[in-house]
């Protein structure tokens, strides 16, 4: 059960980062066409606006496939002076910190978004697009990431 559970965690991972690749090219295709309409003559309302909120999903999409992978700065230079047990309560206290502050992140990510949508509020920008719309890639990329987090933290709990 536990290797399942495991493993379909990380095809959540993955396809999280894969959701955040598909974000990426947004963004670039948005600022291309941005571009070529200032080539032709024409404007497009919000398209630097949609950039940033591909950018801002895009980049909380990846955090949890980015973590998992090894990518993220990590504490590993001073991990590698220790070994056996001390390594482990070290990683074991990083790890619950991290899920503290991932969880807080994603609690208020999505508090966020549950009062943005309670009010239709909208955007500043031109396009005045209802702003829980992009904070729903925010708060799905947040929890995903804290969960990742938290699964470390148990998977570290059970070396022990």
């Amino acid at each position: 059960m536990i290797k399942f559970l495991d493993n379909n965690l990380h095809k959540i991972y993955k396809l999280s980062g894969y959701i955040a690749a598909i974000f990426l090219i947004l963004v670039a295709l948005f600022i291309l066409i941005g571009i070529s309409s200032r080539i032709f003559g024409f404007y497009i309302r919000g398209l630097a606006e949609y950039s940033g909120y591909c950018m801002a999903s895009a980049s909380f999409f990846a955090l949890a496939y980015t973590f998992i992978e090894g990518g993220h700065i990590r504490i590993t230079l001073f991990l590698e002076k220790f070994t056996g047990k001390k390594k482990w309560i070290i990683e074991t206290w990083c790890l619950s910190v991290a899920t503290f502050f991932s969880g807080y992140l994603a609690f208020y990510f999505i508090k966020m978004l549950i009062i943005s949508f309670k009010f239709q509020e909208r955007s500043e920008g031109a396009d005045e697009i209802l702003i829980w719309i992009p904070q729903t890639g925010v708060a799905i990329g947040s929890t995903i990431f804290f969960i990742s987090v938290f699964h470390q933290f148990i998977l570290n709990l059970n070396k022990h």
